[in-house]
């Protein structure tokens, strides 16, 4: 006779929690409590859910279980920075980073076992997508982050950014369950302002997230407002053109009344030169935004040289003399392999 297969208890909805309370003659008011259990105290076993009768954990694991992740490895940088190998309950492995500053730490969070994208300067890239991670695998390792940030750093985790493996917006449905969990007061309680999603430009999904009034931030990896040079660089783009990404993002200003944060390498011989500084300004003309010049982080390949000093000035220039806010970014954990497009399963014990 066939067992049948335990349901994951974190798939389940709070009402559905409180459901199967009743209809297994128990008061609803069981369900509030093991849902503040999972997602609000992090608990993976039914036997530390100690506010509720023995016979309701044998309920629970007669019916459920708990998959989550652990820890594999981690690997800390010269700048303090930490990256960590997560095992998934499958066994398949991504990488979170946690990086600190004087005032805060952020947690680079992945989406994605792989990636289903093919940007050409991105290891991440390298690995087909395996599988989307589910919304409680994003949730914890947000978890993880904050109580690795209150072991090594004595504070929780203040910021998190969508910008580890794989492309958030191919999985949406999950990374919404997800942040929904960590901006809840009954689960992790952080204000979705200190989260920012990153997309590579997925253009009919940032138009579903403005419908969806999410309040979270909005980064979008551009690289080159040239679509012919985008199309080379992000082969993938040349079914999101460029025109309905700056649609997108325009009508995500609309309803959102946010603005958006365009991530920008400067490559050496690519797209440092003065037709690519007049072609981004045009573009952050669309909608309100801001600028990241990001410092390239090899990936062995002999394509991509990071830009010299006086292009990506020149960058600077032109966008502070349009009052466009621009930033240059220095990478982090470029030693240990995390720092933006690095993430590929490389990491290794501490």
């Amino acid at each position: 006779m066939k067992t049948e297969k335990k349901k994951d208890i974190r798939s389940l909805s709070l009402e559905d929690l409180r459901s199967f309370f009743t209809e297994n003659q128990d008061q609803a008011f069981r369900g509030n409590q093991v849902y503040q259990w999972l997602w609000q105290k992090g608990i993976f076993n039914f036997e530390d859910m100690t506010n509720l009768s023995k016979s309701t954990r044998a309920l629970l694991k007669d019916h459920f279980v708990i998959n989550h992740i652990d820890i594999d490895k981690q690997q800390k940088s010269n700048d303090g920075t930490i990256k960590y190998g997560v095992k998934l309950y499958d066994n398949l492995v991504v990488e979170s980073v946690l990086i600190p500053t004087a005032t805060r730490t952020t947690a680079c969070v992945s989406s994605q076992v792989g990636c289903s994208l093919d940007c050409k300067f991105c290891a991440t890239a390298t690995i087909k997508r395996m599988r989307n991670l589910n919304a409680d695998e994003i949730y914890d390792q947000v978890v993880a982050m904050d109580q690795q940030s209150r072991l090594y750093f004595d504070r929780p985790l203040s910021n998190i950014v969508f910008m580890g493996m794989g492309e958030p917006l191919i999985n949406y449905k999950n990374l919404k369950v997800a942040i929904d969990k960590i901006t809840q007061p009954e689960g992790f309680g952080m204000s979705p302002s200190r989260i920012t999603v990153s997309t590579s430009g997925i253009s009919k999904m940032i138009i579903k997230m403005a419908d969806d009034q999410v309040r979270f931030e909005l980064a979008v990896s551009l690289h080159s407002a040239r679509q012919e040079l985008r199309s080379q660089l992000m082969p993938f783009a040349e079914k999101f053109p460029l025109k309905d990404l700056a649609d997108s993002i325009r009508y995500w200003h609309e309803k959102t009344a946010k603005i958006v944060t365009y991530e920008y390498i400067v490559w050496k011989g690519i797209n440092d030169d003065d037709q690519d500084i007049r072609a981004l300004i045009d573009f952050c003309k669309f909608a309100p935004c801001k600028v990241n010049l990001i410092e390239y982080n090899s990936i062995g390949d002999d394509q991509f040289f990071q830009a010299d000093k006086d292009r990506i000035k020149a960058y600077q220039t032109a966008l502070e003399a349009q009052k466009i806010p621009v930033t240059v970014r220095r990478s982090r954990g470029k030693d240990i392999d995390a720092a933006c497009g690095q993430l590929a399963n490389k990491t290794e014990s501490l």
